[in-house]
């Protein structure tokens, strides 16, 4: 059979653009080497918002006294925690699977390679296709630090059975060590974030890690900032990392397991074949995903400067079948949240105060605090807050701190995206007691 569509990878942008292809009568093929949901399903985003919300519960429960809830004897099963993560992840995968197969989608299990612009081959297999989507997402990133082999990754924590330690060294102060910090902190593990950047979240806000940086030393999790690892060593069951601190004095922290979590590359390796150069790890693919043919597309983690973000990956997968139909591109990828599950939530979206200063660009700022809104003082929330930023009166970004932000930053990338103006937000009246009438209140 030919294929109007083959697409290697079956992670959010590729099953997603899957699902759009077949529903609009594409013959297409779903080629994944290892599970059906990528790492975002399988060892990203699901498993660590499942320990996450498991830390929330234990943290939350040993609060109980000040909700007038006695928890006497609190204690917490972790092997049953990594249960329940796996029993929402395999529910998940089925229902992708199954989501697939109805739409008649061929899925094939086995690395695929690219040996022409109309050709794939998998498990000794031919086959032809008109369009090629490369959506082979990222692979973690480990830096050229000597003894960087003694640490383990997020995969061994997400995907697989972890003993928890009684220490713990993060090497990276990115969204991924800065929730399993947060979730592992919560269950007794005694937390040390080393991070390159002058805070934490560097690619976020600064308001954002700053403040980010404030509750973790409320919880108790010890923060470097501006530091450079040198090295890493292990005696016996206890690990030692060297880093040159601010000042560029040498320090040693040991602790018994460290964790790098120093960010994610695009996963292209081997992916296609002698003849072919497509060249996508030297960044020669458009904004639209298009590579050096016109037939071939990356889409989400695989692009190298893409957003490295499951929403960015499968708006972009709607959009590329978009144009293989000749059809309008159904998303705005300009406007693209970012969400860190730690508690209390961090969100954002759109253009930051940082941006707006180095640009030379005149913006006003808009905040509503949590401490004045009465669902926060209920929930018992840190001090966070909503901020609205615009420019000639025009929201152009946000940020919020509070309970549930991710599920919140939605309204801001529609006023955002829609370029709405901060009196056209206020007009819109919003339910009394929420977190969401932040929002309201910070557009007043």
């Amino acid at each position: 059979m030919r294929y109007d569509v083959m697409i290697i990878g079956g992670g959010p942008g590729g099953y997603t653009a899957a699902l759009k292809a077949a529903g609009n009568g594409l013959q297409t093929v779903l080629f994944e080497k290892d599970k059906i949901g990528g790492t975002c399903l399988n060892r990203g985003c699901i498993p660590t918002k499942s320990l996450i919300e498991s830390s929330r519960y234990y943290r939350n429960a040993g609060n109980g006294e000040l909700f007038g809830v006695n928890t006497e004897g609190l204690s917490f099963d972790y092997g049953k925690v990594e249960a329940r993560r796996d029993e929402v992840v395999e529910k998940l995968r089925s229902g992708i699977e199954k989501r697939l197969k109805a739409a008649k989608v061929d899925i094939v299990e086995g690395q695929a390679m690219i040996v022409s612009p109309h050709l794939v081959t998998c498990n000794g297999e031919s086959y032809e296709g008109e369009n090629i989507i490369i959506a082979t997402g990222s692979c973690i990133s480990k830096p050229p630090i000597e003894g960087i082999e003694h640490c383990v990754t997020s995969d061994d924590i997400l995907e697989k059975s972890f003993a928890l330690p009684s220490g713990m060294i993060i090497i990276g102060g990115g969204v991924i060590g800065c929730e399993i910090a947060d979730a592992l902190s919560a269950f007794g593990t005694r937390i040390t974030i080393l991070e390159l950047a002058d805070r934490l979240l560097p690619v976020m806000d600064k308001e954002l890690g700053q403040r980010l940086g404030m509750f973790f030393k409320k919880k108790g999790i010890e923060v470097s900032t501006s530091v450079k690892v040198l090295r890493i060593e292990k005696q016996d069951d206890r690990k030692t990392v060297y880093y040159s601190d601010k000042n560029g004095n040498e320090q040693a922290i040991e602790a018994d397991e460290v964790l790098i979590a120093a960010g994610r590359k695009a996963n292209v390796a081997d992916l296609c074949g002698p003849e072919l150069d497509l060249a996508i790890n030297r960044g020669v693919v458009n904004k639209d995903g298009k590579t050096s043919f016109d037939n071939i597309y990356v889409i989400g983690d695989a692009g190298e400067d893409n957003i490295q973000l499951a929403h960015f990956a499968q708006g972009q997968g709607e959009n590329v079948i978009d144009m293989i139909l000749k059809k309008d591109m159904t998303n705005d990828l300009s406007v693209i949240p970012s969400c860190v599950y730690t508690d209390p939530e961090i969100a954002g979206v759109g253009t930051g105060e940082e941006q707006l200063k180095a640009e030379g660009t005149e913006y006003r700022v808009s905040k509503y605090l949590t401490g004045a809104n009465g669902r926060c003082l209920i929930e018992n929330a840190e001090s966070g807050f909503v901020k609205l930023i615009t420019v000639n009166d025009v929201i152009v970004g946000g940020q919020i701190i509070s309970p549930h932000a991710t599920e919140l930053i939605g309204e801001l990338a529609i006023a955002v995206e829609k370029k709405m103006t901060i009196g056209e937000l206020a007009e819109v009246v919003h339910p009394h007691p929420t977190i969401s009438e932040m929002i309201w209140e910070a557009a007043k």
